[in-house]
């Protein structure tokens, strides 16, 4: 039997509202389309954007003569081989476009005194490329500039607090979904014309991270179900001098990043040497080094017992003035000495972190999944980035493939129209608002932190058929624990019902990530066997999977043509 919802009509529905909904949603609707935004938590301020603290890629050509070419030509470098180049081309041309419309949004770029916008050089870039807003402020400030744009936009109405369940599908195509009101703990149906995923990457999955708290791969499991195919799901990329020691409160653990490209922070192992030369990734501290490279370097060091007293390595700024830090990076400085750090007196530890994701869901240019009323965006999208993200393409992504899917959703929503089938929705409303079977001592919480650490011991960033056959043994056994069904009724703030849809969802999404690492054996990029090293040139060809008869298939695919 279906269970009562509401039932809420629209031309556009966008799953997700960091940087690549907002500009979804500002976009259909600057095309005439109804607009319906959710998110799982408030509007424009969860996922990954308003958590960048650093730099944006584009080729703006205000610091020095640059044109996309050259950034597309240093993106499919960084994809050692496996980037979509159509993707990786979209990317690059339109974000220098989304950049420039964001400046006229009052993003706020930092700028010389003659008014130029400023540009910095980041690791894998032939030139000064990245632009960003002060002090560490680039996320929040593009969160604020869409938000406030979206305000303005007529057409968008925007829903916090909302846990998307499942896609609905009827005749082949996507007609909307269902989903959980989490604040009054009732399930709702959302029909649309056109439905756009920006739910952001998986790193939630790994112990160590640097993701929100919403970003664990429901995206990924929604396509999948709905029948959509995933891709590069191997390549999970980890950043490597995210924070480690001493503890550090109310700071994005990243936030090292920028310092180092600026101010030439130095690299030490536990014996204050220099090291990532010993790797074949020479430094000097210019910071220079790709991140893989890095988290490589760091990760040796560490294993041949050269690590810093917790496991890391140590990251040096007692060369530079205090002037200079101060005129650099401003009230940070305040902010890191309440943590009790003070740079020009000690180094701080830093060690790899789960960052980034370039797999994801299987798009074309216009981010069409191949499933009929279906679109993905951001770092939801697989494929531009191939095994290696270049520094700074993230919110450029983000940026240019939400514009792209919302300008292409409202287009098929305008020639289609919404179709909603209430029989195909029921099975998906008797999950999101039944009442499951009572299990007094299920601990949702304790088994995504199980999760969390088959992912990290086993499907870090470096790997063994060993390992990856362990993990897999013991995803199924978690997923066996989980159930069919979230235990008890739905309750308003039901923490425990939505820890339970997130685990499904990232109990899929890993089982996903750990097929196609075990499958490639090569290491390439971010992805690293230790039992298969260097890199093949029989893999260079892109692994897609899709779920058939209830079972995740691998495939492979040749890596698209130029278009």
């Amino acid at each position: 039997m279906a269970v009562e919802a509401p039932l809420l009509r629209t031309d556009v529905l966008v799953i997700g509202a960091g940087g690549a909904g907002l500009y979804a949603a500002i976009e259909a609707a600057r095309r005439g389309a109804r607009v319906l935004l959710l998110d799982r938590s408030l509007i424009g301020r969860g996922g990954a954007t308003v958590m960048a603290q650093m730099t944006v890629a584009a080729a703006l050509g205000s610091e020095t003569e640059d044109d996309w070419s050259h950034h597309l030509a240093d993106t499919l470098a960084a994809g050692r081989g496996l980037c979509d180049p159509r993707l990786a081309r979209l990317l690059c041309e339109e974000g220098a476009e989304v950049i420039r419309e964001m400046d006229e949004w009052r993003t706020g770029w930092a700028r010389h005194p003659d008014g130029r916008i400023r540009q910095v050089q980041a690791p894998g870039h032939d030139r000064p490329r990245c632009v960003y807003v002060d002090f560490l402020s680039t996320g929040p400030a593009v969160s604020r500039a869409l938000r406030a744009r979206a305000q303005r936009e007529g057409g968008i109405r925007r829903m916090g607090e909302v846990l998307v369940t499942d896609l609905v599908t009827s005749g082949g195509r996507v007609r909307g979904a269902v989903a959980l009101d989490l604040a009054h703990g009732v399930p709702l149906r959302m029909s649309a014309g056109a439905t756009v995923i920006a739910t952001g990457g998986l790193t939630r999955l790994y112990r160590r991270n640097s993701a929100s708290s919403n970003m664990a791969g429901d995206g990924y499991a929604l396509a999948l179900r709905a029948g959509a195919e995933l891709v590069d799901m191997e390549f999970v990329q980890f950043f490597p001098i995210g924070h480690l020691a001493p503890r550090m409160i109310g700071m994005d653990p990243i936030m090292w990043d920028p310092f180092r490209y600026k101010l030439g922070g130095r690299l030490l192992n536990g014996a204050m040497e220099e090291f990532t030369d010993r790797y074949g990734a020479p430094d000097g501290g210019r910071y220079v080094v790709t991140r893989d490279l890095a988290t490589y370097a760091i990760t040796r060091e560490v294993a041949a017992g050269r690590g810093s007293p917790s496991g890391g390595a140590w990251l040096s700024f007692q060369h530079v003035p205090e002037a200079v830090l101060r005129e650099n990076f401003g009230p940070v400085i305040d902010r890191l000495a309440a943590n009790g750090i003070d740079l020009t007196r000690t180094p701080v530890e830093v060690a790899p972190i789960a960052h980034y994701h370039m797999g994801g869901i299987r798009v074309d240019a216009r981010m069409d999944t191949g499933l009929p009323g279906l679109f993905a965006a951001g770092e939801a999208v697989g494929g531009a980035n191939g095994a290696n993200r270049l520094s700074g393409n993230a919110i450029t992504e983000a940026l240019a493939f939400g514009r792209v899917a919302g300008r292409e959703a409202a287009a098929l929503a305008r020639r289609d129209g919404e179709g909603w089938d209430e029989a195909a929705a029921a099975e998906a409303l008797a999950l999101a608002g039944g009442t499951g079977p009572a299990r007094p001592g299920m601990n949702t919480a304790a088994l995504f932190r199980r999760l969390q650490d088959i992912m990290a011991d086993d499907v870090g960033a470096f790997r063994t058929a060993e390992g990856l056959a362990r993990a897999g043994q013991r995803l199924q056994a978690l997923s066996a624990e989980l159930g069919e069904a979230p235990p008890g009724p739905p309750l308003p703030h039901d923490l425990a019902r939505a820890d339970w849809f997130d685990l499904r969802a990232g109990l899929q999404v890993a089982e996903a990530v750990v097929l196609a690492a075990a499958a490639r054996t090569e290491s390439r990029g971010a992805h690293q066997r230790e039992d298969h090293p260097g890199l093949d040139p029989a893999w260079g060809h892109n692994q897609t999977l899709a779920l058939r008869d209830g079972q995740l298939r691998l495939g492979r695919q040749p890596v698209a043509e130029a278009a």
